[in-house]
């Protein structure tokens, strides 16, 4: 099986459908993870486990596609975008029933068939902003942005 296939089944069976049993399957027992949760925290399968599961509560129907994959070698990267709606408390935000759309790129080394480390790269403001958790702010105008694209 190639990575980019390993990569697309770990975002179909861990967080489409929520198998947490699959987590075991695919990833090594030492596996490390980098950017899934707060910055500069590395995690194992012991807190990737409950960030899933936490994620998953807080959005049931999350639903994530992969637009495009790259692989060298042992790495695969992976472009995605998710679609979900916040049914549940997150981070001590009761639900909002809002739908949030964010995107991120995953990047998993894989060795012998299992992910063996990954980083995460992933719009953490933008799902906290459109769930109302932080106010929104711009970098660059909705209207200087709109005046300088070419008619």
């Amino acid at each position: 099986m190639d990575n980019s296939t390993i990569i697309r089944r770990w975002f179909e069976e861990v967080w489409n459908k929520g198998h947490m049993n699959v987590i075991d399957e695919m990833a090594a027992k030492d596996v490390i993870g980098h950017g899934q949760g707060q910055h500069g925290v590395d995690i194992g399968l012991t807190e990737f486990r409950p960030f899933v599961k936490a994620l998953r509560e807080a959005f049931p129907d999350m639903n994530i596609s992969i637009h495009a994959t790259i692989e060298q070698g042992e790495y695969v990267v992976a472009r995605w975008s998710a679609k979900m709606t916040h049914r549940s408390a997150f981070l001590g935000i009761p639900a909002t029933g809002k739908r949030v759309n964010i995107t991120g790129t995953t990047t998993v080394r894989i060795v012998d068939g299992k992910i063996v480390e990954g980083w995460d790269n992933w719009d953490q403001l933008g799902l906290l902003v459109q769930i109302g958790a932080l106010p929104a702010t711009e970098f660059i105008s909705r209207q200087s942005a709109a005046a300088s694209k070419p008619n």
